[in-house]
């Protein structure tokens, strides 16, 4: 019985032939492209295909450096790689290192044997780059006279500030001599010295655009003192131009929208910051007015006229004050002296004089005030409220006896 292999095997020996076979590592095919997709992983997945068969191909997203246009369904191209099997499925594709339009073959080899030169040269670093001013009065293009692209540039520049002035240098962009054309617009911009530099021309084949891959145009942009902005053919459209210049912008008219600000955005922006300002300043102002008038207000309250004010005010409440003591202090005393004179009169002998009682003197003005001090016949003087009078002892009786006299006639009275 014969030997029975598996899936596995057979991809795997079939794999073994292709990978031996020295043609099928490096092989050029070309073909039109159909069944083309752009993977979100970087891929791209198409079909290559005549009037008699077609080949799977892919190129991974590392090797897309070798395409430098966006290919489409439709396009002859010639494709560089390896067929292989892709030995899960038992299928075999080829594997695209480098795509080129068929017909541009030798001029897209120049392209990237100068691309690499250059580039090996530095003359693509950024650190080169120069920054594209944000405010600019001049701008210089370098492209031909007639044609929508000047008038595109013209446009955008006049609808975005129409206080920018452009200076146009009619350069030849296609055809022979064309890259010594612009090379003379580049230097003559910059000894003129204009802000920024747009150097550009409308869509086409690579051979239409051929002159701004030429060295000497490279050369002359990147040596420019002026920043320059690349804007040549279309979107999809890549030159060495585009590489070394400062900027690259994918037309004309994006050109334009990068080297011209928006004057409107400025004036609306100016106007923030004016409202800002204006804001600002208020609010400093209140703040410098509030403190002025607590100043002024300390200010007054620490004035010397303040302070005599201050210090009279306190002398008027101290004044009235004291004034208020006296009168309550005179009138203690007042009334204490009320008392006093009180008390004195109660013991005043003209007092007693006025309420019918006498006051008994000798001669000389010796009081008397007991019997015992007077002697029958002596003379002696008895004021009374009235006056004084002058009287002689003829007889005296003690207390005692008095009583008792006294007693016997209110009895007789009775």
């Amino acid at each position: 019985m014969s030997s029975v292999y598996s899936v596995e095997q057979v991809n795997r020996y079939i794999k073994n032939m292709f990978t031996q076979d020295f043609m099928l590592s490096r092989i050029s095919v070309g073909g039109e492209v159909s069944n083309c997709k752009y993977h979100s992983s970087g891929h791209i997945y198409f079909s290559l295909k005549d009037g008699s068969g077609s080949l799977a191909c892919v190129m991974f997203a590392g090797q897309r450096k070798g395409l430098a246009f966006a290919m489409k369904n439709g396009d002859r191209v010639i494709v560089t790689g390896s067929v292989d099997v892709y030995e899960r499925d038992g299928k075999y594709q080829m594997y695209a290192r480098k795509i080129t339009l068929e017909g541009a073959g030798i001029l897209y080899e120049r392209f990237l044997a100068l691309k690499e030169e250059l580039e090996e040269m530095g003359m693509f670093a950024p650190e080169y780059k120069q920054p594209i001013p944000s405010f600019v009065q001049t701008v210089g293009v370098v492209t031909a006279p007639t044609g929508a692209v000047i008038q595109d540039i013209r446009n955008v520049t006049a609808r975005r500030n129409p206080y920018v002035q452009i200076i146009l240098y009619p350069a030849q962009v296609q055809g022979e001599g064309a890259a010594e054309s612009i090379v003379e617009g580049i230097e003559a911009l910059d000894q003129l010295g204009v802000d920024v530099i747009i150097v550009g021309r409308g869509g086409g084949s690579m051979e239409d655009l051929w002159a701004f891959n030429e060295e000497i145009v490279a050369r002359a942009i990147f040596h420019c003192s002026t920043p320059i902005i690349s804007a040549v053919g279309h979107e999809t459209d890549v030159t060495i131009a585009d590489y070394v210049a400062d900027l690259r912008a994918p037309t004309p008219s994006a050109a334009a929208e990068l080297a011209v600000f928006d004057y409107r955005v400025w004036q609306e922006l100016l106007a923030g910051y004016v409202r800002r300002l204006e804001l600002s300043m208020d609010s400093k102002l209140e703040m410098t007015r509030q403190r002025l008038t607590e100043k002024a207000a300390r200010l007054a309250y620490l004035s010397p006229e303040n302070q005599i004010r201050e210090k009279r005010m306190y002398l008027l409440r101290a004044e009235e004050k004291l004034t208020e003591r006296m009168e309550k202090k005179l009138q203690t005393e007042k009334t204490r002296l009320y008392l006093y004179a009180e008390r004195l009169r109660g013991v005043s002998p003209l007092e007693k004089l006025q309420q019918g009682l006498g006051y008994m003197e000798h001669e000389d003005g010796t009081r008397i005030s007991s019997v015992g001090q007077v002697r029958e016949g002596e003379r002696m003087k008895t004021y009374v409220k009235d006056g004084v009078i002058w009287s002689n002892v003829e007889k005296t009786e003690n207390s005692d006896a008095w009583i008792v006299s006294r007693g016997k006639e209110t009895d007789n009275c009775e």
